[in-house]
């Protein structure tokens, strides 16, 4: 009995030891002469408690959407070991492991986590706010994406907070804080049509000049931890006195070119934010990987983005509320608006063949509050497409952009663990999203409001 409580105890430990590994953490491996069990080192040679080692799950979903097929499975078994599924099927042909922890969710619908493509986590820096100020705020966001089943998200920019996002980034992956799985922006790069007339703002996005500017700030970012680069080819619009809108180009095209080049030479991937006109011609034609808002959208331009296997994320709701209409109202005496053109551009993007759609919400604190992403999936079917493709969309469509489609996106053995539930049937109904009661995240329960009967 001692030596296979013994054996079982080494098993156990070798278990945790490859779990930190994986996630990058060390324990500390010098003897431990300080207060309670040995910890874990984090990258500032800090130390802090060690994750807890692997446990095993087994889940029972009474409904469990297959992101892959985009139906609905019924009486499914999902089990868990560590922050992997090992197993998923029919509950008559995969058998709970002995001992496992068994979460009832008989009576609901099971999902992958939901990946929100397009999100800030710091808000909008104000003259006033401190960088420990700032700090607290992202992470309040965060944790409110995480609670609304956001497991995993891309953050498009750090909003004046400068490498913020790296370093929360770096903290969630130690398991020091609570937060979705992030892919990260940093600073973003804008286009300084003139000379530089103060010097440069180390917290701000950077300014440049000429193509060699923008390809060394590319591998700046990229040196300084950035796993996208955030590009802006077209500014903001304005309409003529007929209703045309127009819009602000800002990097010539071989600038452009030159970033896009870069960042993909060193193996990240580039989100151009346009708005219309030929700077949303110029970041599709240059290869920009992820194609942010693109209210002027036409026809030609979203079959080239299919063509060129280029993303399209629309955040509709950021942009289709209230206050766009009254600064319309403002700008032009009320005579013209662009949220229409927002709309029918959507909907056509929905109607091609081919061009894949992500769900960005674009969650700033501001007007799009951190916690309600779900309203972006009810204004996709709202815009004519079908819930089980919009689900695909913020699920393996997102994944799949973010180049982590071989560990998120689906319910699928050897994939993370990350799952989210709701009481009712979100194909008959997308509002469903936006009361998400269970939430894990790596095999381990955020949230779970069934158990308390909610």
């Amino acid at each position: 009995m001692r030596r296979a409580c013994s054996l079982t105890a080494t098993v156990a430990t070798l278990a945790a030891a490859a779990t930190l590994a994986a996630q990058g953490l060390q324990p500390v491996r010098t003897p431990w002469r300080g207060a309670g069990q040995a910890p874990c080192v984090g990258a500032d040679g800090g130390f802090y408690q060690c994750p807890p080692p692997p446990a095993v799950l087994a889940v029972r979903a009474g409904r469990l959407f297959d992101s892959g097929a985009g139906v609905m499975q019924t009486r499914q078994v999902i089990v868990v070991n560590g922050d992997r599924i090992t197993e998923v099927g029919p509950e008559a042909r995969v058998a709970i492991p002995a001992g496992a922890q068994v979460v009832d969710l008989a009576r609901a619908t099971v999902l992958p986590g939901l990946i929100d493509a397009h999100t800030h986590m710091f808000n909008t820096r104000g003259p006033a706010t401190t960088t420990e100020a700032a700090m607290l705020i992202a992470i309040q966001n965060l944790q409110a994406d995480l609670r609304a089943g956001v497991t995993a998200a891309r953050d498009m920019t750090s909003h004046g907070n400068g490498y913020g996002d790296v370093e929360i980034r770096n903290a969630i992956n130690e398991g020091r804080i609570d937060g979705p799985r992030y892919q990260v922006s940093t600073l973003g790069i804008v286009w300084g049509a003139g000379p530089a007339t103060a010097p440069p703002n180390p917290l701000a996005s950077t300014v440049v000049h000429s193509a060699d500017e923008g390809r060394a700030a590319v591998r700046d970012q990229i040196a300084h931890g950035a796993d996208w680069i955030k590009l802006y080819p077209a500014g903001n619009y304005s309409f003529t006195a007929a209703g045309e809108p127009q819009y602000v180009v800002t990097y010539p095209l071989p600038v452009l070119q030159a970033m896009i080049d870069e960042a993909h030479r060193l193996g990240r991937k580039t989100g151009c934010h346009v708005y219309g006109g030929e700077g949303e011609r110029n970041a599709i034609v240059a290869g920009c990987d992820t194609i942010e808002h693109a209210w002027a959208l036409s026809q030609e331009q979203a079959d080239m983005m299919a063509a060129r296997h280029l993303y399209f994320d629309p955040t509709i709701v950021r942009y289709t509320e209230p206050y766009m209409d009254d600064n319309d109202s403002r700008n032009t005496g009320g005579k013209f608006r662009m949220i229409p053109i927002i709309e029918r551009a959507v909907s056509m993007a929905i109607a091609t063949p081919g061009l894949k759609i992500m769900v960005g919400s674009g969650v700033d604190g501001a007007t799009f509050v951190h916690g309600t992403q779900a309203l972006e999936f009810e204004a996709l079917v709202r815009r004519g497409m079908s819930a089980a493709r919009a689900i695909q969309s913020g699920t393996m469509i997102n994944a799949e952009a973010m180049g982590w489609q071989d560990r998120i996106g689906s319910i699928e053995r050897g994939k993370y663990a990350d799952l989210v539930a709701v009481s009712g049937d979100p194909l008959a109904d997308i509002t469903e999203l936006q009361r998400v009661k269970f939430v894990m995240k790596g095999g381990r329960i955020v949230r779970n409001d069934f158990s308390a009967g909610r």
